[in-house]
Parts: structure tokens; sequence; C-alpha cells
């Protein structure tokens, strides 16, 4: 898709800032008089998650201000939490939900520059255990976690609820042919590797906590 359509009623154009999900940008001006928002490569605002339709969503500039509309999406659009089933005008501080797949904040012209300050990734960790892949604070881990790492993560996340003992982490982990002789120090140094990689999307919150004398705990996680 292009702008050829592009017009604006005023001096300044809204902006969606991106807090939860995989896209290219972080932030993305609303330009165009309609900005479409979907996983296509010519969408305006791309999202790269197979939960977001190939034309998700659709924000229009009128007279009234930014209509934003569902395009009859498999997983649904979300307006601050609830479904979105008629148009309906975004107001400043508005939260778009892309299925679950991303999260963007409205932010409306005028109001761009103090908000730029305020929108923060939120610390959530999130999994899509089918195509092995794993978002940090809206950032996808990229290169993918090693295989060890990943099994450890993906016990961590099965169990969100509880901490895990090492005895689990070894048998999620090792071959069982390998897991007689896995050390603890084996254990922390996968563990502590773990923290690293996800240290790189968000090096200013704690994700794999180590219980003393119990195991490991995730913390940040997405329900």
């Amino acid at each position: 898709m292009n702008n050829s359509s592009e017009r604006t009623y005023g001096q300044d154009v809204a902006m969606l800032m991106v807090r939860e999900g995989a896209s290219p940008r972080r932030q993305w001006s609303l330009q165009g008089a309609v900005v479409v928002i979907g996983r296509g490569e010519d969408c305006h605002i791309v999202i790269e998650d197979r939960q977001a339709s190939r034309h998700h969503a659709r924000i229009t500039q009128t007279e009234d201000g930014y209509v934003l509309e569902d395009l009859g999406s498999k997983n649904g659009t979300f307006l601050n939490g609830q479904p979105l089933t008629t148009p309906t005008v975004l107001k400043d501080g508005d939260e778009i939900g892309i299925a679950f797949a991303a999260k963007l904040a409205f932010v409306d012209a005028g109001a761009t520059a103090p908000l730029l300050f305020d929108v923060e990734a939120e610390p959530v960790l999130r999994m899509d255990t089918a195509a092995k892949r794993v978002w940090v604070a809206g950032k996808e881990l990229d290169p993918p976690l090693s295989l060890a790492q990943y099994r450890l993560l993906e016990l961590l996340y099965e169990h969100r609820d509880r901490v895990v003992s090492r005895e689990e982490v070894v048998s999620a982990v090792w071959a069982e042919d390998e897991a007689e002789g896995v050390s603890e120090q084996a254990i922390d140094a996968l563990a502590r590797r773990l923290r690293e990689r996800i240290a790189e999307a968000d090096p200013d919150h704690q994700y794999v906590v180590t219980v003393r004398g119990h195991g490991f705990r995730l913390e940040h996680a997405a329900d």
C-alpha cells in the first residue's frame, strides 16, 4: 500500500507507539488519510506475528478524528481491552490490541511530544511455543535462544505459577542418558546464560529468579 491518499486536517499528525509486540519500528506516524495495520508487507503499520491478519485493522483520519475499525480479522481488534465491534473515534492514550499479538498506544496530534517520554515497553515475557518464538518487553529475541535455553524457559513459562525444581530442569533440558551427571553448577550456568539473553531485550527487570534451596521462578510472564 502507498500513501497516495495522504492528507491531514491539522499541522500535526497522531502516532502509534508499539508497547508490546513484534514490529520493525517502535513508533508509527499516522500520515495518511487511511492507515492499515496488519501482518502483510503492504500494510502501513506492520505487526510481524501470525496471530495478526494480513490486513487486520484500519485507522481513517476524518474531520471528527482518527477512526479505528476492524477489517474482519480472524483474532479480533481490541480497544482498551474490549473487543472492537463498531468503528470508533480514538482518544489520546487509547490502547489498541491487535489480536493478542501487539498493543499499540494512540498518541493524538499535539500530544505527541510529551507522551513520547511516558510510553515505555511493559516488562512482559511472552512465548509462542508452537512457533518457538519469544518476546521480552515487546522485542523478539533474535537470534533465537539455544535449544537448552529455550527448553528451560519453556519449562518455566508452562509452570509460571510456581517454583520449578532443579530436578524438573534437568529432566526437561537434558537427555535421559546425560541427566545423571548434570551438576548444580551446570544448571546455574544455564540459568545465567538465559538471564543474559533476556537482558539483551530488557536489562532493567529480572525475569528468571533463583529461589535458593528450591529452584527457579519466572516473573513478568504473560498469561
